[in-house]
């Protein structure tokens, strides 16, 4: 892991440890890399899923940094 940290310099603190580039190049490959469905197994998992989709989409609660004050 030692590989992945690069010293920079932050303002105000002198040189820091920072996490660098950890992905392995490249695209990927095959024709099941974008379908989510076959990733889930179970009827339930899918509709868990996609249940908390349109929670994240059309919830009024909001998450985290994402939260308002006042509605838009």
């Amino acid at each position: 892991m030692a590989e992945h940290i690069v010293k920079k310099k932050a303002p105000g603190r002198g040189e820091v440890e920072v996490l660098a580039e950890t992905y392995e190049p490249g695209r990927p490959e095959g024709e099941e890399a974008g379908r989510w469905r076959q990733k889930l197994e179970s009827r339930e998992e899918r509709l868990k899923y996609l249940k908390n989709g349109e929670r994240y989409w059309y919830g009024t609660e909001g998450f985290g940094s994402e939260k308002r004050k006042k509605p838009a």
